[in-house]
């Protein structure tokens, strides 16, 4: 028998901005789990092939470090 207040407040799936932070932290694990190879490699050849710019590089860094303080 499913219980009614867990159901009203989404079966235990949190929605909203933490849901999306949930899911997102379930697609980063996913991803490191199936990675391949050496990030920094993958990163230069993302570089070198013109599909990344330094700018798209230094934006995701950052956003990288901000992200790092909340695993904290």
């Amino acid at each position: 028998m499913s219980n009614p207040l867990f159901n009203a407040l989404g079966g235990g799936k949190m929605s909203g901005a933490m849901g999306q932070f949930q899911q997102m932290m379930q697609q980063f694990q996913q991803f490191r789990q199936n990675f391949q190879g050496d990030p920094k490699q993958e990163v230069q050849k993302l570089l070198q092939s013109g599909k990344m710019s330094q700018q798209q590089l230094d934006q995701l860094q950052a956003m990288a470090q901000q992200f790092q303080s909340f695993l904290k």
